[in-house]
């Protein structure tokens, strides 16, 4: 039967039913949680309660059309991580457009890798990554922060998210070790309307996460993960 929107009251409720499928990771302490800002990091946040993991955040930031904000037609992330989607969306723009764009979603990138308190790539090296989102609709973003942390040599990538289109079920498998969803539906548009609460979350309401789940030391900075 095909699920129909809303499913959870919030994103703390969808995080909570997801910390229930990974139940096995509970206390280990190889374990990393990696939330997308923003909205990820409330689902992220949920989990890291239920499971007694440490959560983090991975910046990772989306292209949109210069002449319609609302459509995604690429995304960025740490380590150079450049990704185009629908190449007929990119052909209207020039060269030079398309470097604007890059350097413009970097810079709030670099932004929130510093107010966040983004972990130091290297510390990544050889931990279980799960990598955490309130939806995925387009699969940009998550498909950029996945190619961004699997080039820091984990010992695995995991993602972990309520809701997502049925079209990039296969691609998003392909790019990790273990994939947990809790709905799947045809020709996901939004990903609001899957939740009765799904208020625009700030930069102060995603430190106030980090903080409540421990991961926060100083002016936001995220302090070290303890082994």
């Amino acid at each position: 039967m095909q699920p129909k929107p809303p499913l959870w009251r919030d994103r703390t409720a969808a995080g909570r039913e997801l910390a229930e499928r990974w139940a096995d990771l509970r206390g280990r302490n190889d374990t990393l949680l990696i939330a997308l800002p923003r909205g990820g990091v409330a689902v992220g946040a949920a989990m890291a309660d239920g499971l007694g993991l440490p959560l983090a955040t991975w910046a990772v930031r989306k292209i949109t059309d210069p002449s319609w904000p609302e459509v995604a037609i690429g995304a960025v992330a740490p380590g150079g991580v450049v990704l185009w989607g629908d190449p007929e969306q990119a052909t209207g723009l020039s060269l030079q457009q398309r470097s604007q764009l890059v350097r413009q979603q970097q810079a709030e990138l670099l932004r929130r890798q510093s107010r966040y308190g983004d972990p130091d790539p290297r510390s990544l090296a050889g931990l279980h990554l799960v990598v955490v989102d309130d939806g995925i609709a387009t699969g940009l973003t998550a498909r950029a922060a996945l190619m961004s942390l699997r080039r820091l040599g984990p010992a695995s990538l995991g993602l972990a998210v309520p809701v997502v289109d049925r079209r990039l079920v296969a691609e998003l498998e392909a790019l990790v070790e273990r994939l947990e969803m809790l709905a799947v539906v045809p020709h996901l548009q939004a990903v609001g309307p899957w939740y009765e609460r799904f208020e625009q979350l700030d930069d102060s309401a995603v430190i106030k996460l980090l903080a409540r789940s421990g991961q926060l030391t100083g002016a936001g900075r995220r302090g070290g993960i303890e082994s």
